[in-house]
């Protein structure tokens, strides 16, 4: 016997069809999806193996807590760093006639260290601007329909002047060390301060060049990742690495400059 469909009925099994869609191109994700992932027009959100949907953003929260682990990870060694810097002032010798002595001698900051830490906190704000043009919900609708790369176009210079900046930041960092090291304050010297001031600024430029390795990864991966989902998570990932770099280093600082 024939089934014979009411108007209501067929507009509840339509609703159903419409919600069901997975987002392959019949009808573009919402606003609030485009935030978040940034769309696409090839099932990007989406678990079809396990025959749920996966919500959008899933994937970008999940790199994110990774990040955070490393970053936690990173703080607590520069943490240990702090703790011995401030022991190594309070570090005293004693003797029979004389009183204790401290080998604690401050260590003049070079100067060029202020111009690094303008070039770290520029390359922070372009860093953030990088990361909000990678979530632009009017440029990923362009992409979700086919229309270029629109994010990637927009997110290519503020990524190339973080980059610059970051390497900007190294090279002053790498005058500082040479302006030390002409003044007979070297890292072999006997100075505990001088000792603390390299062991620091080491440490941070070592984080910070993988910071640079990365963001040449995001401005490779801009063209090379077809996904946008993809490349919102690498440029995500990095900005936010490269924002705990410019805290960790403006810390650093203060304490190099005002706790000797």
């Amino acid at each position: 016997m024939p089934v014979i469909l009411t108007p209501p009925e067929i507009d509840r099994r339509s609703r159903r069809t419409e919600e069901n869609d997975g987002g392959n191109g019949r009808r573009p994700p919402n606003g609030g999806d485009l935030k978040r992932t940034g769309g696409g027009g090839d099932n990007e959100g989406w678990n079809d193996s396990a025959g749920q949907r996966r919500r959008p953003g899933d994937r970008l929260a999940t790199y994110r807590h990774g990040l955070f682990l490393v970053l936690a990870a990173v703080f607590m060694f520069f943490l240990c760093i702090v703790v011995v810097f401030f022991l190594s002032q309070s570090n005293r010798h004693l003797y029979a006639y004389d009183p204790a002595i401290s080998q604690w001698l401050p260590t003049a900051v070079p100067p060029i260290l202020w111009l690094n830490t303008a070039a770290l906190l520029l390359s922070s704000v372009t860093m953030e601007v990088a990361r909000r043009r990678m979530f632009n919900p009017i440029d990923a609708m362009e992409e979700w329909f086919g229309l270029g790369r629109p994010t990637s176009l927009r997110t290519l210079p503020w990524l190339t002047a973080t980059l610059v900046l970051g390497v900007t930041f190294l090279i002053g960092q790498m005058v500082a060390w040479r302006q030390l090291a002409l003044e007979g304050i070297a890292f072999r010297s006997n100075s505990l301060s001088g000792h603390a001031f390299y062991i620091m600024t080491y440490a941070h430029a070592v984080h910070l060049m993988a910071g640079v390795a990365a963001l040449l990864l995001a401005i490779i991966g801009l063209f090379g990742f077809r996904q946008i989902e993809s490349r919102q998570i690498l440029v995500d990932c990095v900005g936010w690495y490269w924002h705990s770099m410019g805290v960790l280093w403006v810390v650093l600082f203060v304490l190099l400059t005002c706790c000797q």
